[in-house]
C-alpha cells in the first residue's frame, strides 16, 4: 500500500455523487481549503457553484484523494479506476459489504484497491482541521488549527459526537476507518502521528486487527513524544471450550486488551468525556508524573478531591517540608498545610499572594489541580474569578510544571474561557470525577521498550487432559507438583495406596470442575471403603501438601488477537466469588508479574497481613514464568490453568492441572 499523505494532506480533491459532492464542496469552503475541488458527474454541468467533469478520464490530473459517494458496486468500479490513473487514495462511503453478508464484494473493492490506499468502505471520511481539506459528507464541529489531535475511530457515530467537543480540546484530524479493507488501524493511526502538527492521539477501538502492528505504532509515538488514549470496546471472543476453566471467566472480556494496551503504554479510558480530557493533558504537557498537589478554598472541595481520587487509585502525597514552611508565612498559622491543601479565603482576590501560594505548593510537585468553578456569566458576574485564574497561569509560567485548573462540574466553565487558557498553555479540565479519571490515564508508567507479543496461533481443535496428564506436564517445566499415583479403579488405585504418604487426596479424573462434580475428597488416612464416584474415568490419589499460606490462581491461554494471556490471582473453589485477578499479555517478566499481584485487592493476604506468615509468591511467579515459556514454545498447547497453587512460606506446588492441548 503506497502512503497516505495524499490522502489525508490533498491538494486536489474529486467527489462523486451528487448529493454528497456538494456536501463536501460546502464544508472544504466553510473551512477555507487552499486546494482544487473537482466534483464528478456524467450529467450536471456544475455542483456547489463549481464545474463538473463527466467522468475521472477528464479530470486535468490524478486526485490527491477522492471522496466515492456512488453504491456499492459502482464503488469498486470507481476504486479500479482510480487506481489505474495513480490517485492518491478514496473515501468509499457506501454500506452494504462485509458487515451485511456481502464479503465477497468487499474482496472485489480490495483488489480493485491493489496499492492504492482506501478508507472503508462503510466510512464516513477524514477532516483535516490543519489544511481545511474534508472529505466529510455532513455537518461537524471542529475549527481550523495549528496544531492539535488526532481522533480516529472505527465507529463514525462515535468520533462525529466526539467532534462535537466544547472542552476546548483542538482538534487537527477526525478519521474513520469503516470496516478497514485496506487502511488499517495502525496505518491510518501511524500516518497521522507522523504529521509534526499532531500532538496525541485518541483512538475508539472496537477491535485491533494486527495487535503486533499496533505495539509498533505505540512504541513509535513514544519516541515521538505523543500519547496515545483510547477507549477499546467489544469483547475477545472466547473459543467455544474456554467456558470449561475458572480462567476464561475471570479473565475474559476486556481483560487481555486492557492488558495489552497497558503494557504497550496506551492510556485506556472508560468513556468519551475521559478520552478528551486526557487527551487536553497530553496536547499540553504530554505524560504527567505521579506526584500531584490539589488546592482549593473550602476545606468540602479538598475533602471530595481527596475522596474521589482514591477511587481512581491517585494519591496526593504530603506537602515537602520546605514548601509547607513557605506556604506557613503565606497563609499564617489558621490554616492548615496538607495536600490536598484548603488555603481558604484569606487571599482570595489578592492576586500576587494567590500567585506566590499557587507556585510554591505546585513546586513541590509534578503537577496540580486548582479546583476553580467560575460563576455562570448569564446571571452573575465571574470577573472577582480572574485573579484566581491568572495566579494558576503564573504558577504553571513559574514553576514549568502542569498547572490544572478542573471545574467540579463541567458545565461550570465556559468554552470561550477554556480556549483563552488553552491558547497560554494552560489545561483546563471539565469535571472533577472525569479530571481525576484523566489525570490517572496521562500518568507515565514503565513501558518495556521494544516489547513485542507472541505471535498468534490459528485456532484448532482440542482436547482436554486428565489432570494427570496436565501434571506430568507441569512436572516437565520444573513446577512442583504432589506426589501421586493414578490408575482406571479405585480397587486397582487401593492396592498401590502404600507408594504414598498420608493424609491423600482423592480425585476422578474426566472432570473440568472436580469439586463441582463432588470428584474430590480429601483428608484420607485410606481408600478401604471408597465407593466409585459417579462418571469418573480413572482416579488420582496424591500426597496432600501442607503448610500452605494462600492458594492461587495461575492460567494461560492462548488469545485469539494477542497471542497469550497470563491470569493470576486469588484461587481455590471461591475464585470466581472473589474475582481479585490480574491479567498480562506474554512476554512478561518475573518483576512484571510480581508488580502485577500487588496490584490485587488481596495482596495483604499474600503478604503477611496482621502476622500471617509471607507466601513465597516469588516461587509463584517463578511457575508463570516457566508456563509461560512453555506455551510460547509450543503452539499445540492451547491453555494451562492451575488452581490452585497452594503457596507456602518457602515455595509453590500446583495441586490441580487443567491442560488443553492440540
Amino acid at each position: 500500500m503506497k502512503p497516505l499523505d495524499r490522502l489525508l494532506r490533498p491538494k486536489t480533491i474529486a467527489v462523486l455523487g451528487a448529493g454528497w459532492a456538494l456536501n463536501v464542496i460546502e464544508q472544504c469552503r466553510k473551512m477555507g481549503f487552499a486546494g482544487q475541488v473537482w466534483p464528478v458527474h456524467p450529467n450536471k454541468p456544475e455542483i456547489g457553484g463549481l464545474r463538473a467533469y463527466a467522468s475521472l478520464a477528464d479530470l486535468p490530473e490524478p486526485p490527491d484523494a477522492v471522496f466515492i459517494g456512488v453504491n456499492r458496486f459502482a464503488t469498486v468500479e470507481v476504486v479500479a479506476e482510480l487506481a489505474a490513473m495513480g490517485a492518491g487514495g478514496a473515501i468509499c462511503f457506501a454500506s452494504g459489504w462485509t458487515e451485511a453478508g456481502a464479503p465477497e464484494l468487499q474482496a472485489q473493492l480490495i483488489a480493485a484497491a491493489g496499492d492504492m490506499p482506501i478508507l472503508g468502505p462503510n466510512c464516513y471520511g477524514v477532516i483535516n482541521y490543519l489544511d481545511g481539506a474534508l472529505l466529510w459528507p455532513d455537518q461537524h464541529g471542529g475549527v481550523r488549527v495549528e496544531r492539535g489531535v488526532a481522533l480516529v475511530s472505527q465507529s463514525s457515530n462515535i468520533v462525529i459526537n466526539l467532534g462535537m467537543q466544547k472542552r476546548a480540546l483542538p482538534v487537527a484530524y477526525v478519521a474513520c476507518l469503516g470496516n478497514a479493507a485496506v487502511v488499517g488501524l495502525a496505518d491510518l493511526a501511524g500516518a497521522l502521528l507522523e504529521d509534526p502538527r499532531v500532538t496525541a492521539l485518541g483512538l475508539y477501538i472496537e477491535g485491533i486487527d494486527d495487535a503486533a502492528a499496533f505495539a509498533a505504532l505505540a512504541a513509535r509515538a513514544r519516541a515521538m513524544g505523543k500519547g496515545i488514549v483510547a477507549i477499546k470496546s467489544g469483547k475477545t471472543e472466547l473459543s467455544r471450550l474456554a467456558a470449561a476453566s475458572h480462567t476464561a471467566s475471570l479473565a475474559g472480556g476486556g481483560a487481555a486488551s486492557s492488558a495489552f494496551l497497558r503494557q504497550i503504554g496506551v492510556a485506556e479510558v472508560n468513556t468519551p468525556s475521559e478520552l478528551i480530557e486526557t487527551l487536553k493533558i497530553l496536547h499540553c504537557h504530554g505524560a504527567l508524573g505521579q506526584a500531584i498537589c490539589s488546592l482549593s478554598c473550602s476545606g468540602g472541595e479538598a475533602g471530595l478531591v481527596a475522596d474521589l481520587a482514591a477511587g481512581f487509585g491517585l494519591a496526593f502525597p504530603a506537602v515537602p517540608e520546605a514548601v509547607r514552611a513557605r506556604l506557613g508565612e503565606i497563609l499564617g498559622p489558621i490554616v492548615t498545610i496538607a495536600n490536598p491543601l484548603d488555603y481558604h479565603t484569606f487571599i482570595w482576590g489578592d492576586g500576587p499572594r494567590t500567585t506566590d501560594v499557587f507556585s510554591t505548593m505546585l513546586s513541590g510537585y509534578d503537577a496540580g489541580i486548582y479546583i476553580i468553578d467560575p460563576p455562570r456569566g448569564d446571571r452573575c458576574d465571574p470577573s472577582g474569578y480572574q485573579p484566581a485564574l491568572d495566579a494558576i497561569v503564573a504558577a504553571q509560567a513559574a514553576t514549568g510544571r502542569p498547572a490544572l485548573p478542573v471545574a467540579s462540574m463541567p458545565e461550570n466553565f465556559d468554552e470561550a474561557r477554556a480556549v483563552a487558557l488553552m491558547a497560554q498553555g494552560v489545561c483546563t479540565l471539565m469535571g472533577l470525577e472525569t479530571a481525576l479519571a484523566a489525570i490517572k490515564a496521562a500518568q507515565r508508567w514503565d513501558v518495556v521498550e521494544g516489547w513485542q507479543p507472541v505471535a498468534v496461533v490459528a485456532e484448532g481443535e482440542s482436547r482436554l487432559l486428565s489432570e494427570a496428564e496436565g501434571k506430568a506436564v507441569l512436572a516437565r517445566a520444573g513446577v512442583a507438583v504432589p506426589a501421586a499415583i493414578s490408575a482406571p479403579s479405585l480397587p486397582e488405585l487401593t492396592a498401590r495406596q502404600g507408594e504414598l504418604r498420608a493424609p491423600f487426596a482423592l480425585k476422578g479424573l474426566g472432570f473440568a470442575h472436580k469439586t463441582e462434580a463432588g470428584a474430590v475428597r480429601l483428608g484420607l488416612t485410606s481408600l478401604d471403603g471408597q465407593v466409585e464416584m459417579a462418571g469418573a474415568s480413572g482416579y488420582l490419589l496424591e500426597e496432600m501438601v501442607t503448610g500452605a499460606v494462600a492458594e492461587v490462581l495461575l492460567g494461560l491461554r492462548r488469545d485469539p488477537v494477542y497471542g497469550i494471556a497470563l491470569t493470576i490471582g486469588m484461587g481455590g473453589v471461591t475464585a470466581e466469588v472473589l474475582a481479585d485477578t490480574v491479567t498480562l499479555i506474554w512476554p512478561v517478566s518475573a518483576a512484571q508479574v510480581m508488580q502485577a499481584m500487588r496490584g490485587l485487592r488481596l495482596w495483604p493476604l499474600l503478604d503477611g497481613y496482621r502476622g500471617r506468615p509471607r507466601a513465597d509468591v516469588a516461587a509463584v511467579a517463578a511457575i508463570a514464568l516457566r508456563l509461560g515459556e512453555l506455551m510460547a514454545a509450543d503452539p499445540r498447547l492451547e491453555e494451562i490453568e492451575i488452581n490452585p497453587i497452594l503457596a507456602r512460606s518457602n515455595g509453590a506446588v500446583a495441586v490441580d492441572a487443567l491442560v488443553r492441548t492440540r
